[in-house]
């Protein structure tokens, strides 16, 4: 595990400054996906296919699924890539942006890496050996109650489910100590590893999004569900919050009507 974790924080920076260092120019040639506010610029596409070549030098056969180019996943180990995760942050220079790359083994993350360009923050976990951060051993933070719970979640490109997202988070502020909402679900996760925020939940994202980010959360000792794991929350949330607040802030989210849209 600890082998893929080395190639995937290899690639992962690798990408990291090629996205830095071609922002100006990248930001230029910038298309939608599905809607108008759902940007790719030519840097998602030049880091993907870095990664992609990387990956079939150092693990060849090995299946790849990337957000830009898509793939499936394969009987062995596959490579679950987001070249940029938070392109709107980038395009409008943001610095909350990084480079996720995981490695799975029959849909489980084995091993992980979430490299920030412009923090220089190389984040990382491999199954059983712990979650990092340039070195440091990553923990959950611990909470004494709800009330003092610091939670990040993000919102979808559709504006009527961004709607139903805000519905919910305004039936909670009054439960909880505040909101942040970054840009970036991989860094929200790692964010959680760390104990900048005790909890994190969003639905509708896509497997690129928390791969790499959820084993980091978990490897810091979070309660994490994923997708069809957190059924009455939506069979596409993603929930990771320190174990002293986890039953709670689950109750309260289903009460906010977090599973209802």
């Amino acid at each position: 595990m600890r082998d893929l974790a080395e190639i995937a924080v290899a690639v992962a920076t690798e990408a990291g400054r090629l996205a830095k260092a071609t922002r100006a120019n990248a930001i230029r040639d910038v298309d939608t996906k599905t809607t108008r506010t759902d940007v790719v610029t030519a840097a998602d596409k030049a880091a993907e296919e870095l990664i992609r070549t990387r990956l079939a030098q150092l693990r060849p056969g090995d299946a790849v699924l990337g957000e830009e180019t898509g793939g499936a996943a394969g009987s062995g180990v596959t490579w679950v890539v987001d070249p940029i995760d938070g392109t709107v942050n980038y395009l409008y220079g943001y610095p909350w942006y990084a480079v996720s790359v995981a490695a799975q083994v029959d849909g489980a993350s084995v091993a992980g890496a979430v490299v920030e360009p412009a923090a220089d923050r190389t984040w990382w976990a491999a199954r059983g050996a712990g979650a990092w951060l340039n070195g440091e051993r990553l923990g959950v933070s611990a909470p004494i109650d709800l009330s003092v719970t610091l939670l990040a979640t993000g919102f979808a490109y559709s504006a009527e489910r961004r709607t139903a997202q805000a519905a919910v988070l305004a039936r909670l502020l009054g439960d909880i100590r505040d909101i942040r909402r970054n840009g970036a679900a991989a860094l929200d996760l790692c964010a959680v590893a760390a104990g900048w925020v005790d909890a994190y939940c969003e639905r509708g994202l896509s497997r690129w999004d928390w791969a790499a980010g959820a084993l980091i959360a978990a490897e810091a000792g979070a309660v994490v569900e994923l997708p069809g794991e957190a059924l009455d929350l939506g069979d596409d949330a993603v929930f990771a919050a320190a174990p002293a607040i986890a039953e709670r802030l689950r109750a309260a989210l289903l009460d906010a009507g977090m599973g209802d849209f």
